[in-house]
């Protein structure tokens, strides 16, 4: 492999009925970073149908080149037809970094892009760098979270890494920028195709996804029940906006929580205005979730609890008695 002759940073655009994912939007703006510190381009894969009118949008947002396949094989997300169209785009273009997301789509599509392009595949990333010797650098959590393991692909191309929604930062979108787009035809070995969505079935859901709250309040181990959690969601509602209830791990282990609400390396990554930390010990691997939100509030009975060495606020105190008077006082505003 030559690698000299792999060059640019790609990143995978996910759409969901021609809704472009916020993800993408983060991802876009880390590859500006990586790209401009390697003097190369940022390069969109668009996959869908009827989906060349976003193209725009993601120049927009950082990229300098779109390259749209548009066939109706790839208006839903199946993985064979999705791998296919990467791998003849990756072998004809020889990308330097593909960036995926850490989604439920992304961890199906990323594995299956590595194997068939034999090269390997950093998942779950929360930190990209560009080296001296201009190699990407991956850094993820290792061992439960306790230490941070950076890696290196340096014989195989492209370099792969997924990263979690929440994790890197969107640009503002700049409506002046200039770019082009690229409407490339996939070959399709339809003889492979072993999967076909036959029905497609939504789970109607009133609450926010967590990666998008304004406000967190977050209940851990300390909130102790279902109980606990109503004063918080009570909370949430006394504040309002864009304020959502999620928890630690502990509690969705103990099935207080569903595991969409958990915030953490096991769970999502979030990036809220306010955090409020209620009960929560501090764990590496929750603060790895949240330790990026913009201000955190604490609250835990234990004046020792490394929840308070993130935090901008602390309140030491019982959160069933901390949690009804900081209600009382947003219902009166």
């Amino acid at each position: 492999m030559n690698i000299s002759e792999y060059q640019d940073v790609y990143v995978f655009i996910e759409q969901r009925e021609g809704i472009i994912q916020n993800v993408s939007f983060e991802l876009l703006g880390k590859a500006r970073d990586l790209a401009d510190s390697l003097n190369e381009k940022v390069v969109a894969i668009l996959l869908g149908y009827n989906i060349e009118n976003k193209a725009n949008e993601l120049i927009a947002y950082g990229a300098d080149t779109v390259i749209c396949a548009d066939d109706m094989e790839l208006e839903y997300y199946n993985t064979e037809p999705y791998t296919q169209a990467i791998c003849q785009i990756i072998n004809k273009q020889k990308p330097g970094i593909v960036l995926i997301g850490a989604t439920i789509t992304g961890r199906d599509l990323g594995p299956r892009l590595s194997a068939r392009l034999a090269t390997g595949l950093t998942a779950d990333c929360t930190k990209l760098e560009i080296s001296e010797t201009r190699e990407l650098l991956m850094t993820r959590p290792a061992f439960g979270g306790n230490l941070m393991a950076t890696i290196l692909c340096s014989a195989h191309r492209p370099q792969m890494s997924t990263v979690r929604p929440g994790v890197m930062r969107a640009r503002e979108k700049d409506e002046s920028r200039k770019g082009k787009t690229e409407k490339i035809s996939i070959d399709f070995d339809r003889s492979k195709f072993r999967v076909r969505i036959v029905k497609t079935v939504k789970e109607k859901k009133d609450m926010i996804d967590i990666t998008e709250a304004k406000i967190l309040v977050s209940g851990g181990r300390g909130v102790g029940n279902e109980k606990g959690f109503d004063k918080l969601r009570a909370l949430a509602a006394a504040i309002g906006g864009k304020t959502e209830v999620s928890s630690s791990r502990a509690m969705v282990d103990a099935g207080v929580m569903e595991h969409v609400r958990q915030v953490g390396q096991t769970g999502k990554t979030v990036r809220p205005s306010l955090y409020i930390a209620c009960g929560i010990s501090g764990a590496i691997q929750h603060l790895a979730g949240m330790e990026e939100s913009e201000f955190i509030i604490a609250i835990n009975k234990d004046k020792y609890a490394p929840i308070f060495q993130v935090a901008d606020l602390g309140i030491v105190g019982d959160v069933h008695k901390i949690i009804p008077l900081l209600t009382e006082r947003f219902v009166k505003k």
